[in-house]
């Protein structure tokens, strides 16, 4: 998946902002990241109140092999993997995104670290 190809598929969204990360894309709205694309796989920010959608739809969390995770286990992340149909429904999948940026923007941010 490319950016253009993101950018199409949130179109009933708004506009949005893909920008390379790793080996995909953070996809961003109005400056906040609220979805992320890995190895052709859409995940959406979850918190709380949304996790439960994304379960009852079978879906999971993106995780990843990180350094410093004891015994070989993967890290997770709060982002979830989206239901394969919303790449066919842009009006769903524009609620899902709706829902996910309120998750990124209810997420507590992260303050740099001051140099000392």
């Amino acid at each position: 998946m490319d950016a253009e190809r993101i950018v199409e598929m949130f179109a009933a969204f708004g506009p949005v902002v893909p920008r390379r990360m790793f080996s995909g894309f953070g996809v961003f709205a109005d400056g906040t990241m609220f979805a992320l694309v890995a190895r052709g796989t859409l995940y959406l920010k979850a918190d709380r109140e949304t996790v439960a959608a994304f379960e009852t739809e079978g879906q999971g969390p993106f995780t990843y092999a990180a350094k410093g995770v004891p015994g070989g286990k993967r890290a997770l992340m709060s982002y979830w993997r989206a239901p394969d149909r919303l790449y066919d429904d842009p009006d769903e999948l524009a609620a899902w995104a709706r829902d996910a940026l309120a998750a990124a923007h209810r997420s507590p941010r992260k303050r740099p670290k001051r140099k000392r």
